[in-house]
């Protein structure tokens, strides 16, 4: 999750407080209304562990990372 932290500062200048609370508002929103074994891989993957680590790496760019 800090890794998205991190680019949620870089792309807004928000302070890392407020990135935090923003990340994991929209994560708990994504929890909320997502079938519960997604919620669990998502969990997984702001985490960086468990399979859904190549995943995470896939969607570099789609976070905007290259």
């Amino acid at each position: 999750m800090d890794e998205l932290i991190k680019l949620v500062v870089a792309k807004t200048g928000i302070s890392e407080d407020l990135a935090r609370k923003a990340v994991v508002t929209v994560l708990d929103f994504l929890k909320k209304k997502l079938p519960a074994p997604i919620g669990g891989q998502l969990d997984a993957l702001v985490s960086g562990t468990g399979p859904m680590d190549s995943i995470k790496k896939g969607l570099g760019g789609f976070l905007g990372k290259k």
